[in-house]
């Protein structure tokens, strides 16, 4: 494939994950659809670090528009421009790769630690006492080793443990795992941009060819 043709693929592709990613870290700030947790400070640190908006989101958005716009040129116009602008997109798509990346990275950490919620706390057993914290990560609970074993495998802990918000257990297992998909996917198209660059780089384009 042209090196012209394969921008104009990856370009817009990475416009439209860049910006699915933005809206899922989005929605993350906001469990059961309510301002109210947001306002509190209620949100798992992980969404509230909001990988989505500058890893998988602003960053991939940058260099997907160079991308997108030098595609473009070269369909349009038949002018892809001179090597330094594959070059600026190669740095570009390195950026892209770092961002999305550290977005797989820290949407991995939020799935695995599980969100921060109110629950009952048998700490000391002291049964009946509610708190906020991160019940599936927090090693001071009794019953942390069997909710930690079986959490993202067993169902009935998603609404047995997790008070408020309502919902919240599979709220987040959704997003950060489609997060987690969208980076991946992100870094593999910022990688096939980056050799396609270096292609560019050396051999030229081959639009018309």
């Amino acid at each position: 494939m042209c090196v012209g043709k394969c921008t104009r693929i990856l370009g817009p592709c990475l416009l439209v994950l860049g910006t699915l990613s933005i809206a899922v870290n989005f929605f993350l700030l906001f469990p059961n659809w309510s301002w109210k947790y947001l306002q509190e400070g209620h949100i798992t640190k992980q969404a509230m670090q909001a990988p989505g908006i500058w890893g998988g989101g602003m960053i991939v958005l940058l260099a997907a528009t160079h991308i997108t716009a030098v595609g473009w040129r070269c369909g349009c116009f038949s002018d892809c421009g001179t090597w330094r602008n594959l070059f600026l997109s190669i740095i570009l798509s390195g950026l892209a790769l770092l961002g999305s990346a550290a977005c797989f990275i820290m949407a991995g950490l939020g799935l695995t630690n599980g969100p921060l919620c109110l629950f009952n706390d048998s700490t000391h057993n002291q049964v009946g006492i509610q708190h906020w914290n991160y019940p599936f990560s927090d090693t001071s609970s009794q019953d942390f080793i069997s909710r930690a074993d079986n959490y993202l495998f067993n169902q009935s802990l998603w609404t047995s443990v997790c008070i408020e918000p309502p919902g919240i257990v599979p709220w987040n297992i959704s997003l950060f795992s489609l997060l987690m998909i969208i980076s991946t996917v992100e870094m593999v198209l910022a990688s096939l941009q980056i050799i396609n660059g270096f292609f560019g780089c050396l051999c030229g384009f081959c639009e018309g060819k």
